[in-house]
């Protein structure tokens, strides 16, 4: 599941403040996918990019988007 964010005034008035989208951990191809463009993550981000534009929360231009996301695990490590 994502959730946006847009974070405090930080930047003067003039500039536009990024976008942030946070998503769970996620597969390796996923990841992958994600970074082309195409796949289920990215139908997550443009829909979350949606209901904020739809809600007024960020301008129908706001271009910038940082998508935090964190790979799963690989597997069990016996020596961790």
């Amino acid at each position: 599941m994502a959730t946006a964010t847009q974070p405090p005034q930080l930047i003067d008035k003039g500039a536009v403040n990024p976008v942030i989208v946070k998503l769970s951990r996620q597969s390796r191809s996923k990841i992958k996918q994600l970074l082309r463009g195409q796949g289920t993550l990215m139908s997550e981000v443009q829909a979350a990019i949606g209901e904020l534009k739809a809600s007024g929360t960020v301008t129908a231009d706001a271009q910038p988007v940082i998508v935090v996301v964190r790979e799963k695990p690989r597997g069990l490590s016996l020596f961790s």
